[in-house]
């Protein structure tokens, strides 16, 4: 699998731009601030539906524009695919994929595998529960259809119930309504921990190599799944802590407020880590993700890397190194040192410069 080229129309700081990639290593260097990460968020885009930012449809458009577009061609097992998307300023998102139109995020997944890596993710550890379901969930739904199906049901009824709880201060009398949208918030939160439960049970088997290559065979890496209530007993925490929901107003109870731990020889390294071990840990993280799309789905992944490198130092940089050369990458950075110090094959290479890239031949 790999992405043969992609064209933006008004997206970010791009008026126009037609790039073709190699199926091995491509570089976008220059200085910070010059839309290299742009390119790489139209491409984790392509694949996800979604923005590696959070960012919404409308903060994507040019300044001063009203839409924009992507148009992106993917080469996977000798078929082509090629993936048109319309953001538009006030309506939903068009998606077509080879000219037909899709209406579920569901039906773009699995097209195009992308695992992102930046420096923030380094940090994932030591940040807050929110980050660490955001990337469990940006993985799943790449690898799960029915992951996406019930995870956006289940958001859709916490957000209903969380509305009648605010609303029961001036209609008490439908509090009993409740018991309609706790049997929903059951039925679809129980299948969002399962396939989280499974998602991370798949990832310890890769992640403990990992990691044991990367400290130098002195640490055991396990991840803990932490769910904030069990599938055998969510009806019941659900009516146990219904008097609580009332009075705060907002849904205590389910797998939006999941999070997972990080356990080094035993220690929780959230709480009892050095930074040292949180960014070793995270890289493994990353290194264990590539290899489970790869398990999953049978393909490589394609990598982006933004602006990463300068963040690792020399060991998890060889480590990093060590997967590009077996993967489609498409790297960010602001200068060629890491590579050429590693004697690093770069099979293309582009130099940004605010909103245009030019391809050098020479370096």
């Amino acid at each position: 699998m790999y992405i043969e080229s992609v064209e933006l129309k008004n997206f970010r700081n791009y008026q126009d731009l037609h790039m073709d990639f190699h199926k091995g290593t491509n570089v976008l260097y220059g200085d910070n601030a010059q839309g290299k990460t742009n390119v790489l968020e139209s491409l984790y885009l392509c694949g996800t539906t979604k923005s590696h930012k959070g960012s919404k449809d409308r903060e994507m458009i040019r300044f001063g524009e009203e839409e924009a577009h992507i148009k992106l061609q993917v080469k996977k097992q000798d078929v082509s695919y090629r993936i048109d998307m319309h953001l538009k300023k006030n309506k939903s998102k068009g998606v077509a994929v080879n000219g037909i139109p899709i209406h579920k995020a569901s039906e773009l997944f699995g097209i195009l595998h992308v695992v992102f890596f930046s420096p923030e993710d380094l940090n994932l550890i030591k940040e807050g529960p929110a980050a660490r379901r955001r990337f469990i969930d940006l993985e799943l739904c790449q690898l799960n259809r029915l992951y996406v199906h019930s995870l956006i049901q289940y958001n859709k009824v916490v957000l209903q119930r969380n509305k009648l709880l605010k609303d029961l201060v001036f209609r008490p009398q439908e509090e009993e309504t409740l018991d309609v949208w706790d049997m929903q918030l059951a039925r679809y939160g129980k299948e969002v921990v399962k396939y989280r439960r499974e998602f991370v049970r798949e990832l310890n088997t890769l992640i403990a190599d990992i990691h044991k290559n990367l400290s130098g065979g002195l640490e055991t890496l396990e991840i803990q799944y932490e769910p904030n209530v069990d599938e055998d007993a969510f009806e019941q925490e659900l009516v146990r802590s219904r008097a609580q929901d009332i009075k705060q107003k907002t849904t205590l109870t389910g797998p939006h407020r999941d999070d997972l731990s990080f356990l080094i020889n035993g220690v929780d390294i959230r709480k009892f880590g050095s930074q040292g071990q949180q960014r070793t840990a995270a890289l493994s993280l990353k290194l264990s993700e590539i290899d489970l799309v790869k398990r999953v789905s049978g393909e490589e992944p394609v990598l982006l890397l933004d602006d990463v490198l300068s963040e690792l130092d020399g060991s998890r940089q060889n480590q990093l190194l060590s997967v590009i050369r077996r993967t489609q990458t498409i790297v960010t950075c602001t200068g060629l040192d890491d590579f050429l110090s590693h004697h690093f094959q770069i099979d293309k290479i582009f130099r940004v410069v605010k909103g245009t890239l030019v391809e050098e031949h020479e370096y």
